[in-house]
C-alpha cells in the first residue's frame, strides 16, 4: 500500500479504509505536532491548509481527520474526494510529499442487467493526484482466482478534476462458485502496490444450469405455499391410516345358521332327534 519513489510517497487504498500519512522527518527525540503544518492540492490550481500549529482546520472533512503521536494525517473512511497530494511541512525542515490514490472494481455501466447477455465489463480504477505522469499501459492488471493473469484490453486514463486510469475487463458469465477477478496495481518491477477483489453475482437464466435453481432467494409467499403443501399431504396420510386401522378392526358377526342353496339346518332338531334315538 506505500511506495516510495523520487519526489514523495505514494499511498493506495480502497474506498472506506482508514488512511495514514506519514510525517516521518519528525525525530524520535521530537515528538511535538504543535510546529506541523499539513496541506492538501486536488490538482496543480489550489492548495489548502488541513493542519495548522497541530490543530486541524475546520473543514467539511475535518471530522475525519486527525493528528496521530508521530504528526502523521490519519483520515477515516476516506472517499474520492480525498485523492489528491499531500505535504507534512515543518519549520526549517523539508517538506514530506504524499499521493493518496483510491482502487475501485464496478461493472460497467453499474447499473447493467445481468441478464442482457452472455458478457459483463469489469472496470478497475484508479483516481490519483492530476499532476502525476499518465499511468503505464501495463500498471493495472487482471488476474482469477487461481493466479492466472487474464488479458485486459490496456489501460486508459482521464482526466476529469483528478486522474483517474482504467483498466476493463469482459467476462463471460457463468454460474457457479469461487469465481473471483483481482484487480492489482503494480509498480515498473511487477511489484503489487494493492489489489483489489471483485466476485461478480451472475443471474442464472433459462438457459442455464439448472442445477443453480437452488441458490434462488424464497419469497415469503413460497414459503407459505411449501407449508400448506406439506400439511395437506400429513393430513391426509392421516386420513388414509385410520380408515385401514377401523377396518381392520371390525368383528364380524356371529353366524348361527348356516345356509346351503337357501335350505336352512336347525341344530336344535338334530340335537332332539339323537336323544329319541
Amino acid at each position: 500500500m506505500l511506495q516510495c519513489i523520487s519526489g514523495g510517497i505514494h499511498l493506495f487504498y480502497r474506498p472506506g479504509a482508514e488512511a495514514i500519512l506519514p510525517c516521518d522527518d519528525v525525530s524520535s527525540s521530537d515528538r511535538v505536532c504543535s510546529t506541523v503544518y499539513w496541506l492538501y492540492s486536488r490538482d496543480l490550481s489550489q492548495t489548502f491548509g488541513l493542519v495548522k500549529n497541530g490543530n486541524v482546520n475546520k473543514s467539511a472533512r475535518a471530522a475525519r481527520m486527525s493528528l496521530d503521536t508521530n504528526c502523521s494525517l490519519v483520515i477515516n473512511n476516506i472517499t474520492a474526494e480525498d485523492v489528491g497530494y499531500y505535504s507534512c511541512r515543518q519549520a526549517q525542515k523539508l517538506d514530506i510529499k504524499v499521493y493518496l490514490s483510491i482502487v475501485t472494481i464496478l461493472p460497467s455501466p453499474p447499473d447493467a442487467d445481468p441478464k442482457t447477455d452472455g458478457k459483463v465489463t469489469l472496470e478497475c480504477s484508479l483516481l490519483r493526484f492530476s499532476g502525476l505522469t499518465p499511468c503505464r499501459q501495463n500498471s493495472i492488471r487482471w488476474v482469477n482466482e487461481t493466479g492466472t493473469v487474464l488479458p485486459g484490453e490496456g489501460v486508459t486514463y482521464e482526466i476529469i478534476e483528478s486522474m483517474k486510469c482504467v483498466s476493463p475487463l469482459t467476462v463471460k458469465r457463468q454460474s457457479g462458485h469461487n469465481r473471483r477477478y483481482t484487480c492489482q496495481v503494480v509498480d515498473e518491477r511487477n511489484n503489487v502496490q494493492i489489489e483489489v477483489d471483485y466476485t461478480p453475482v451472475f443471474t442464472c437464466g433459462i438457459n442455464d444450469d439448472q442445477t443453480d435453481k437452488s441458490n434462488t432467494d424464497w419469497s415469503p409467499l413460497d414459503y407459505v405455499m411449501l407449508t400448506l403443501r406439506i400439511s395437506g399431504l400429513l393430513l391426509i396420510t392421516v386420513i388414509v391410516v385410520l380408515l385401514i386401522k377401523g377396518r381392520g378392526n371390525k368383528t364380524p358377526p356371529h353366524q348361527n345358521n348356516v345356509h346351503d342353496d337357501g335350505d336352512e339346518v336347525k341344530y336344535e332338531n338334530v340335537e332332539a332327534t339323537s336323544a329319541a334315538t
